[in-house]
Formats: C-alpha cells, sequence, structure tokens
C-alpha cells in the first residue's frame, strides 16, 4: 500500500518553490509547416504528408548553448524541453523507434545536447514526455478524441493493443530517466477521458522513474490535463500523484491549496504569444511588461511561471522572444531577490501593485506599478516592525514620510518616494522593507 512521505516531499520541491521562473520548450517536426505543435490533430493530417518534414528536418541554426543562455540572462532557473510530443517524434536517440531526431538530416541526439549546455549555465533541466502518440501503430486512432485519424474510416483500432504501447512509453521514459543524467522534472503531458492515472500504468511507471530519478519532481498530467489538480490537492496522494499542478494559460485567482487549505506548489506555463510550436503567423506577443508583472503574480500567489518560447524550422528562437527576454532579464538582473525564494505575504494586495514576501531574510517586496499622489502607503506593517526600506534595483534608502498629509491614518506607515511623481522604474518598483 503507497504511503505518501510527506518530508521527502517537501524536500523534492525546496528548490523548485525557491526558483519561481523557468522556459519551456516546444520544438519538433511541427516547426517546418509552423502552424502549431497541434497541427497533425486540428487539420486531421495523414502520418505520410507529416512524413516530409521528418525527411526534411535539418536546423542548422540550432544551438543549444544559446538557448541555455538565453534562459540564464533572462533570469530563469530552470528549462523544460519536449523530449517527445503529442505526435511522437522524438529529439533523443530512443533505441524503441525510428521516428526520432538522429534518423533525420540533422542526425543528432538534441536531448543530449540540451541537458549539457543547460547544466554548463547552472540551470536545472527538465523534460516534457507526451503520454500520447499519434505515431504509434499501437496508440488509439479511431477511438480516441485528440488522434488525426478520430474521423478518418479507413482505419480500425482493430489489432492495436494499448498494452503493448504502454510497454514502449514506459521503455522510453526509462531512457530518458537513465541516459541523460539527474532530470530535475519530469513534464508528463496529459490524461484525458478515461485514460488517467492507472490506464497509463501509472504506479508501474511512477515506482520505476522514483527508482531512478530519486529527487526528481513531476507535474500532475499522470492524473489530469491543464484543468484539475490531481490526488495530491484532495488529500488523497496516489503514487503517481504530482509534485506540482500546472495550470495552463492562467494565473489561479487565490493559487492554489488543497483541501486542508494549505498551499500548494504549482506553476502557471505561459505562452509568449497564443501557441506553443513555432507558428509563422502568431504575432500576438505579450509585452515583456505585462510578462514581468504577471510573474510577480504568479510568485505573489505563491506559484512559479513556466514561460515558452517555441524555436523555428532552423533552430532559432524567434526575434520577439528574444527581445522580450532580453527585458525580462534587465528587469530581473536588479529584482531577482523579490522573485527567488519567494512566495505570498499575509498582507492584503495593495491597490497600486502585490507584494512578494521572504520569509528567511524577513522581507517584504512591495512591487509598486503606479505612483501614489503624496506618501505610498505600505498597508498592514507597523513602523516598529521596520527595519529599513530600500530600493531592490539601487539599494537607496527610502525614508520612512513624517508628512502632516498622513496625520490622519496613524496606524499606516507611508514611504516617501520623494517629490519626482514618476517612478524610477514604470514596468514595477519594487520596494525591499526588512522587518526586524
Amino acid at each position: 500500500m503507497f504511503v505518501f512521505d510527506r518530508d521527502a516531499y517537501e524536500r523534492r520541491v525546496t528548490w523548485y518553490r525557491h526558483a519561481r521562473f523557468g522556459m519551456f520548450l516546444h520544438w519538433g517536426l511541427y516547426a517546418i509547416p509552423a502552424r502549431g505543435e497541434w497541427i497533425r490533430s486540428v487539420e486531421q493530417m495523414p502520418e505520410e504528408p507529416y512524413r516530409r518534414y521528418f525527411e526534411e528536418f535539418n536546423p542548422v541554426d540550432f544551438d543549444a548553448r544559446r538557448w541555455a543562455r538565453a534562459a540564464k540572462e533572462a533570469g530563469m532557473q530552470y528549462v523544460v524541453l519536449t523530449a517527445k510530443h503529442h505526435d511522437g517524434f522524438c529529439l533523443f536517440d530512443s533505441q524503441y523507434t525510428d521516428w526520432k531526431s538522429t534518423n533525420t538530416p540533422f542526425g543528432r541526439d538534441i536531448v543530449r545536447e540540451f541537458v549539457d549546455a543547460v547544466r554548463a549555465e547552472g540551470l536545472r533541466v527538465g523534460l516534457y514526455y507526451s503520454l500520447l502518440d499519434w505515431h504509434h501503430p499501437d496508440y488509439p486512432h479511431r477511438h480516441d478524441a485528440n488522434h488525426p485519424d478520430r474521423n478518418n474510416e479507413s482505419v480500425s483500432d482493430e489489432g492495436r493493443d494499448f498494452d503493448r504501447y504502454l510497454d514502449y512509453m514506459h521503455a522510453q521514459v526509462r531512457e530518458l530517466c537513465t541516459n541523460y543524467g539527474k532530470i530535475d522534472v519530469l513534464w508528463f503531458d496529459f490524461s484525458y477521458d478515461n485514460l488517467r492515472g492507472e490506464a497509463w500504468r501509472g504506479t508501474e511507471l511512477m515506482h520505476m522513474v522514483r527508482s531512478l530519478q530519486p529527487d526528481v519532481i513531476v507535474d500532475n498530467r499522470l492524473e489530469v490535463s491543464g484543468e484539475g489538480y490531481g490526488s495530491l490537492a484532495a488529500g488523497e496522494p496516489t503514487p503517481y500523484h504530482g509534485d506540482f499542478v500546472s495550470p495552463e494559460q492562467m494565473i489561479p485567482p487565490n493559487g492554489i491549496q488543497d483541501v486542508h487549505g494549505n498551499d500548494l506548489a504549482w506553476e502557471a506555463c505561459v505562452t509568449m504569444n497564443g501557441s506553443w510550436g513555432y507558428t509563422a503567423d502568431d504575432h500576438a506577443f505579450k509585452p515583456a511588461p505585462m510578462l514581468i508583472r504577471k510573474l510577480v503574480e504568479c510568485v505573489s500567489k505563491g506559484g512559479n511561471m513556466l514561460l515558452n518560447v517555441g524555436p523555428d524550422a532552423r533552430g532559432r528562437f524567434p526575434k520577439q522572444s528574444v527581445e522580450i527576454l532580453s527585458q525580462i532579464g534587465a528587469w530581473m538582473d536588479e529584482n531577482h531577490d523579490s522573485i527567488y525564494g519567494c512566495g505570498r505575504s499575509d498582507l492584503p494586495k495593495p491597490e497600486y501593485g502585490r507584494i512578494t514576501a521572504n520569509a528567511e531574510t524577513k522581507t517584504l517586496y512591495f512591487h509598486v506599478y503606479e505612483n501614489s499622489i503624496g506618501a505610498l502607503p505600505l498597508i498592514g506593517v507597523r513602523k516598529e516592525q521596520i527595519d529599513s526600506i530600500r530600493y531592490l534595483a539601487s539599494g537607496a534608502e527610502v525614508p520612512i514620510s513624517t508628512s502632516w498629509t498622513h496625520s490622519d491614518y496613524p496606524d499606516i506607515v507611508f514611504a516617501d518616494l520623494g517629490a519626482d511623481p514618476v517612478l524610477p522604474d514604470p514596468v514595477d518598483t519594487v520596494l525591499a522593507v526588512k522587518l526586524r
């Protein structure tokens, strides 16, 4: 009988709760048609026309070191790469399939180069593995809601053996857990309909993963998809429970708690534009200031942000992504102390921004998005609690205001930001309030 080990769990997720910010990388054959990673399903594209992209795959500009360096310079602490997406194409040299990057004109083990480059930059390594597989002959075709052949009357599921597929899937996960050194994050995707938990032979799978990678943290998608919390949140953890919840394309209004009201580890996975895989005509990129503030929002609610980049067919990050990462990195360079190791505070959210808190250093970080008229109220903090107030970016002292203008509010501490009505950083000016 499975017994949840709370102490082991807390040790596993300690680094993750400190890191707060990671990069997601969606990349594969689908970068060539450039219409998203779900192209086969959305367009109900048969395998044969999709195979041309396999025969063409040769990303001559791919440089894992450049990818890893971009993540580090943006202030990210871990990077997760799609080792295999739903189309079944593997970016690693699996012995169980010919449908892999080493058999394309490119001829290289991309996962090997990725893990080496990410570790060289001092970052944590994450690998994404799709539980779905539209290439494998034993994965359901007609009786699956997502398969490209679901409406193809010339295709049958007769003779397909799902257990044979599961043997294949488990064997590939074993390869990832064995051949590439220490893996920090294993990101499964995803459970749906009747394919949940033990349908994937989840207990067997996680026993194998934990035996090979005892410190790896795993998302909750052996049980759910981008919606749903999983068994840990329900207070009845299964052997294949998720170490963290993975809301997709949204930030939970109040963070995420279990049935007992305790905060859970969670991570909002978010695209820069509207697409995961490279999509040539998707130019709806979120501005860097917005993404900075959304990262702060995640941390202020006790969560992480996993921000996606979809490299193009040549292996390059889109120019817009590079520019956004550069701007985020410039802000993180000065303000990362308000992100790393921080989480929610017990104070009310201020009207002008948000608060992140580092319990270990007894520091509150007030993220100020708009200036006040007069001194800035630090509601919830008493004067006798405060040791110092500093601009985080410069270290400059911010005095406590003694102006008569707020004498009607003797129980509120006001910070004197001076006469300039324009904040030093119009995106997010951070005040570090050190408590005694």
